[in-house]
C-alpha cells in the first residue's frame, strides 16, 4: 500500500524558496523589489521635508545650527562609524564611543553594527558580485539603489564583526536604534532650535529632516563618486579614487584609493593642504584625551605603493612606444656586405657594432648632410659618441628604430653578449619590455671617445 503524503509537512519546494532578489524585474513584480521601509526614510521623508520648506521660513540661527548638526552627525559616521568601528584605525574613550554612536544615529543610515559589516565586506568584496554596493552594478545603484531595492543577505560577503559585538556601546546602540533615530534626528535639532530661538518647526524641517537627506547623500557619494571620479595614485586594479571634489562633499573621504589600499590609516588624506575635518576632529580628540592609538601606514609602504603605480603607468606608457628591433632579433651582415649596399645608395651607418638605416634621415639631420655622410659605410662609433658630436640621448633613441643589423667580425659577439645581458640583468616592463633608461642604448658608451679616427 502506498503511504498518503502528510498535508503537515512542507513540500520539497517550500523549503527552497527563492529570494525576491534573485529573481527577474517585472512588470507585475517590480513593487516587490523595492524595498518600501528604505524608500519612505531616504526618499518620500526628505520629499515631504522640501515641501514643507515652502511654507516654514528659514531663520539664519536655524540655517546655522542645521550646518552645524550637520558636520555633527557627518562626523558621527565618517570618524565612529568609519574610521573607529569599521576599520578599527584608532581607539576612543567610552564618553567618545558614547558621542560617535548618539550623532552617527542622527544621520539616519543606520546602526553601527548594520553599517560596519556592510563596510567590511565592502572593502573585502570591491567590485564583486559580493560588494553589497558594487560600483560595477552602476552608479546609481552604488549611491542609492542597493538600498531603496531588496537585496539577498546570503549574497553579500561573509565579515568578521566579533569585536563589534562585544563592543557595549554598540550593541546598545543597535538594540536601541529607532529611540536613537528618532531622539538625535529629529528631537534633538527640534529642541535645540526650539528652546535656543523659538523656531520649533523650522528645526524640526531644516535641522531634523532636510540635515538628514543631506547627510546621508554625502554619505552616499563614498559609495559611488568616490568609485567613479578621480585619479588612481596607489592602485588601479580596482574602482576607488581619489578627487578633492568628493573630498569636499564627504568631510575627507573623497581621497578613496588611498582608504582602499591603507585602511587601517586613520587619514584619508596623507598631504597638508588635503581637505579632510574627520582626521582633523581625531587628531583634536587626541589632544584632548579623548582618542589615542591613531594608527598610520608606514610611509615607505605609501611610497612604494605610489611609485609601483606611477611605474605601471609609465609601462604603459612605454608599451606604445617604437624602441626599435631587439638586438638578439637582428640580421648579421658581412662588413664587406654592409660596405656594398652603402656605396649602391643605401644609407648605412655602423655604430657600436650595429648597422642603422639612416637614408630617410639624411636630409633631416640637424648637423646636417655633409656630417651624416661622412660616417656612412664606416664605423663611426667615436664619431658618434663624442670624436665629432657627443650625441643626446634623445639621438641614441631616434638611432634604435633605425637597427637593420649587426656586423660580424667581432663586434656582433659583444652585441650578442648585450643580448644576453638584456635577458638576464636588465629589469623589464610588465609588456616584457627592457626599460631603456636615459643613457642606456647599445649605441651610447659610458666614456666619450676622444677621436673620431673612423671618420
Amino acid at each position: 500500500m502506498s503511504s498518503k503524503p502528510d498535508a503537515s509537512r512542507p513540500r520539497a519546494a517550500d523549503t527552497k524558496k527563492v529570494h525576491i532578489a534573485d529573481t527577474q524585474l517585472t512588470r507585475q513584480n517590480w513593487y516587490k523589489h523595492v524595498n518600501w521601509l528604505n524608500v519612505t526614510f531616504i526618499i518620500g521623508i526628505p520629499i515631504a521635508g522640501c515641501i514643507q520648506a515652502f511654507w516654514v521660513p528659514l531663520q539664519l540661527k536655524t540655517a546655522i545650527w542645521a550646518v552645524i548638526y550637520y558636520f555633527f552627525t557627518g562626523l558621527g559616521i565618517t570618524a565612529g562609524y568609519h574610521r573607529l568601528w569599521a576599520h578599527c584605525s584608532y581607539s576612543a574613550t567610552l564618553p567618545l564611543r558614547i558621542w560617535l554612536a548618539l550623532v552617527g544615529g542622527g544621520a539616519v543610515e543606520g546602526s553601527i553594527r548594520w553599517w560596519a559589516r556592510d563596510h567590511r565586506a565592502h572593502h573585502r568584496y570591491t567590485d564583486t558580485d559580493k560588494d553589497p554596493y558594487s560600483v560595477r552594478k552602476g552608479l546609481l545603484y552604488s549611491h542609492l539603489g542597493w538600498m531603496v531595492m531588496k537585496q539577498n543577505p546570503k549574497r553579500i560577503g561573509r565579515t568578521d564583526i566579533t569585536d563589534l559585538n562585544e563592543d557595549p556601546v554598540v550593541v546598545w546602540q543597535h538594540r536601541n536604534y529607532i529611540k536613537v533615530v528618532l531622539t538625535m534626528g529629529l528631537i534633538v535639532p527640534m529642541l535645540v532650535s526650539g528652546l535656543g530661538w523659538g523656531d520649533w518647526y523650522g528645526g524640526f524641517v531644516y535641522a531634523g529632516i532636510l540635515r538628514i537627506f543631506f547627510v546621508q547623500q554625502a554619505t552616499f557619494c563614498v559609495n559611488s563618486l568616490a568609485h567613479w571620479l578621480g585619479d588612481q595614485p596607489f592602485d588601479d586594479r580596482n574602482s576607488p579614487r581619489d578627487h578633492i571634489i568628493t573630498a569636499l562633499v564627504t568631510l575627507g573621504e573623497g581621497y578613496h584609493n588611498f582608504h582602499h589600499e591603507f585602511p587601517s590609516d586613520y587619514r584619508n588624506a596623507i598631504e597638508w593642504h588635503q581637505y579632510d575635518p574627520t582626521k582633523w576632529t581625531i587628531w583634536t580628540c587626541k589632544q584632548l584625551g579623548l582618542a589615542y592609538d591613531l594608527k598610520q601606514f608606514r610611509s615607505n609602504e605609501i611610497e612604494k605603493g605610489r611609485v609601483q603605480q606611477l611605474q605601471k603607468k609609465i609601462d604603459q606608457k612605454r608599451a606604445k612606444l617604437d624602441w626599435g628591433t631587439p638586438l638578439d632579433q637582428l640580421p648579421v651582415m658581412e662588413w664587406d656586405d654592409y660596405v656594398e649596399q652603402t656605396k649602391n645608395g643605401r644609407g648605412l651607418i655602423s655604430i657600436a657594432g650595429v648597422v642603422h638605416d639612416v637614408t630617410d634621415f639624411i636630409k633631416d639631420h640637424p648637423g646636417g648632410k655633409a656630417m651624416i655622410k661622412s660616417g656612412l659605410g664606416k664605423d663611426a662609433t667615436a664619431m658618434f659618441n663624442g670624436g665629432v658630436y657627443y650625441h643626446s640621448n634623445g639621438a641614441h633613441n631616434l638611432l634604435s628604430t633605425m637597427r637593420v643589423g649587426v656586423i660580424r667580425g667581432g663586434g656582433e659577439v659583444e652585441i650578442w653578449k648585450r643580448a644576453q645581458k638584456e635577458n638576464s640583468e636588465y629589469v623589464r616592463d610588465e609588456t616584457g619590455q627592457r626599460i631603456i633608461r636615459a643613457g642606456q642604448q647599445v649605441t651610447k658608451m659610458p666614456e666619450p671617445i676622444p677621436t673620431a679616427d673612423a671618420a
